[in-house]
């Protein structure tokens, strides 16, 4: 069964930090691009950041570039989004999804991704 779970939430003040970790089961994550999205309360999903299979190439929304990175450790079989700096507006659920197209990865369109997880909350507040 695939699945992809994500974990590494909680609540930071503005200007800290927050790993969080995406653990896949029932495939091989390095074989897929994998993208990371948020939603906040009353507000459309949209892409924060992925990562293409073939060609390794990164992607970033440009709120987050500079203080997000997004990495793979395939002997683990998961994804990470390193965030630092955070800010109130990256407030939200965040969530792990799985393209299983091969094409380079897309943050615009998250249709394109077949799985996803449940979600982690980030919550940034003083």
């Amino acid at each position: 069964q695939v699945q992809v779970v994500e974990s590494g939430g909680g609540l930071v003040q503005p200007g800290g930090s927050l790993r969080l970790s995406c653990v896949a089961s029932g495939f091989t994550l390095d074989d897929y691009a994998i993208g990371w999205f948020r939603q906040a309360p009353g507000e459309a999903r949209e892409g924060v950041s992925c990562t293409s299979s073939r060609d390794r190439s990164s992607y970033y929304r440009d709120s987050v570039k500079g203080r997000f990175t997004i990495s793979r450790d395939n002997a683990k079989n998961t994804v990470y989004l390193q965030m630092t700096d955070l800010k109130p507006e990256d407030t939200a659920n965040y969530y792990c999804a799985v393209d299983t197209r091969p094409y380079p990865c897309t943050l615009g369109r998250p249709n394109d991704y077949t799985y996803w997880g449940q979600g982690t909350q980030v919550t940034v507040s003083s």
